[in-house]
């Protein structure tokens, strides 16, 4: 039997709500079709924003969306995308599919969107293909408030005030689609860019974004960091706010990847395991992170995370459409319990994506919509948000899995919110058996106010559009209170969150 220690009177660090936040690129079917159907469809929609899909997401309480990209981004000219819309630029989105962008979605849209959600901005600006001008001039057109050239193009495009813009990307995957840099000449074009990315609003300034490395790539954080910080001002908050951080889960390797729903029990804990990795990710890009900002003043930014498999058959392979089955609850229940464990370091991520492409919370079909399993993990995990880490630890518990593929059978993280509450997520990696978890606290008390499953006997279970609750968030029964103690029992292949209090 498994047992999780739970020290409640050691508070650790804050977990940022914007690490449960999410990605929408200008790719396939998620940003058209799957969050705007305009405002002339028949599909319920507000301002062009789908009813069903925003109602459904805000019960996420989605905390923060990253648009336009992405590969997307720099090749975006976001003057194409405002004013009236017969007359915006059509480009072929050469990154996703070859199809024709038309540009009906752009910043005013996305500002409608983030509107809808409640949820912070996140704009991530071309540096491979933009210039300076146009970034800075982008800033100004979305937050600066008096006379300019761009708040006036801003005003006469139909929205007097500025808005905020929270999160600012200064270019996307600059070693790669953002123009195949070298970490040292990304890291001086990040310093030139970020320079004219102005602060217009002092109470509420423009938090910026570094490209940071993809996977395992450490010689492109050093790089960058070392570049950025070579004869720079000793204050450096404002310059830098954060780091971001790509990592794709590739059952079969980036190559071939592998089906999202044809899988045998090594493929599953081959793909956990590599889920379990991006414990090993954040550790070691912290550590150059710590050699250049030891007071963390720098957050990790994991903006691309995810499973990405080989796309459905018969759809566009530029869409990266996917299904969505119960191993990628355990994806998003094991990557989420690694960033509240790491929420000294990491403060922002984002799912890849959040309709309709890669292992996306949300799938459509005309005017029908599901909800995945993903989906479900997210919404228990929610109460997370805002939380702090408590203490925890877990004893006794078995590695699991083939001889290469080897997985622990059970990972956890705890907080506790400003009114007491303690959210415990547990995860059970085995597709062969349940495991008991025997719950400890520091203190006595507590009882369990609410339980929550995501789980299916079959590894293979999805939600599909003819049985769309298939796999579903259900109340959990499975415990007991045995000498002020909690004894769970976990079902194979679960989900599980607990709430309680005194």
């Amino acid at each position: 039997m498994a047992r999780l220690i739970i020290n409640e009177e050691n508070k650790l660090d804050t977990i940022e709500p914007e690490i449960y936040g999410h990605f929408s690129e200008h790719l396939g079917r998620c940003i058209y079709e799957g969050i705007y159907v305009g405002e002339d469809s028949d599909i319920p929609n507000v301002n062009g924003m789908r009813t069903d899909v925003v109602e459904a997401l805000k019960e996420l309480k989605v905390p923060v969306l990253r648009w336009p990209g992405g590969c997307f981004a720099d090749e975006y000219h976001w003057k194409d995308g405002i004013g009236p819309k017969e007359g915006r630029k059509k480009m072929i989105n050469t990154h996703w599919g070859g199809v024709v962008e038309d540009n009906s979605f752009g910043t005013h849209e996305f500002m409608e969107l983030c509107r809808q959600l409640g949820c912070k901005t996140y704009i991530n600006g071309n540096l491979g293909s933009g210039t300076v001008q146009e970034m800075s001039e982008w800033v100004e057109y979305m937050t600066f408030n008096g006379v300019s050239p761009m708040a006036d193009m801003r005003k006469e495009n139909g929205h007097e005030e500025p808005w905020k813009v929270d999160f600012f990307g200064v270019g996307n995957e600059n070693w790669g689609c953002g123009g195949n840099m070298t970490p040292e000449h990304y890291a001086n074009e990040y310093r030139r860019y970020q320079t004219y990315v102005r602060n217009y609003d002092a109470e509420n300034p423009v938090k910026k974004v570094c490209c940071g490395a993809n996977v395992d790539d450490y010689h492109w954080t050093e790089g960058v960091l070392q570049t950025a910080f070579d004869h720079t001002l000793p204050e450096f908050h404002g310059f830098m706010d954060y780091l971001s951080l790509h990592y794709y889960v590739h059952p079969e390797g980036w190559e071939i990847k592998g089906s999202a729903t044809d899988f045998d029990a090594d493929v599953w804990y081959k793909t956990l395991n590599k889920a379990l990795h991006m414990d090993h990710l954040i550790k070691g890009h912290s550590v150059i992170m710590d050699k250049y900002d030891p007071e963390k003043k720098i957050g990790m930014c994991v903006d691309e995370w995810g499973a990405w498999y080989t796309c459905e058959p018969g759809t566009n392979p530029g869409f990266l459409y996917q299904q969505n089955t119960v191993r990628d609850a355990l994806i998003a229940g094991i990557t989420l319990n690694i960033f509240n464990k790491h929420c000294d370091r990491v403060k922002i991520a984002a799912l890849a994506q959040m309709v309709n492409v890669l292992q996306s919370v949300l799938l459509t079909e005309g005017g029908q919509m599901i909800k995945t399993p993903t989906y479900h993990v997210m919404h228990m995990y929610r109460y997370h948000q805002g939380a702090q880490l408590l203490e925890s630890a877990l004893t006794g518990v078995e590695e699991i899995g083939s001889e290469e593929w080897k997985v622990p059978q059970i990972t956890e993280s705890v907080s506790q919110d400003k009114d007491g509450r303690i959210t415990i997520t547990l995860n059970n990696l085995s597709i062969e058996s349940s495991e008991e978890v025997a719950i400890q606290f520091a203190n006595k008390g507590y009882q369990v106010k609410e339980a929550k499953i995501v789980s299916h006997e079959d590894m293979h279970a999805k939600n599909t559009f003819d049985e769309p609750a298939a796999v579903d968030e259900k109340k959990f029964d499975g415990i007991q209170v045995k000498d002020d103690e909690l004894l769970v029992t976990l079902p194979k292949n679960s989900v599980v969150m607990l709430r309680v209090e005194k």
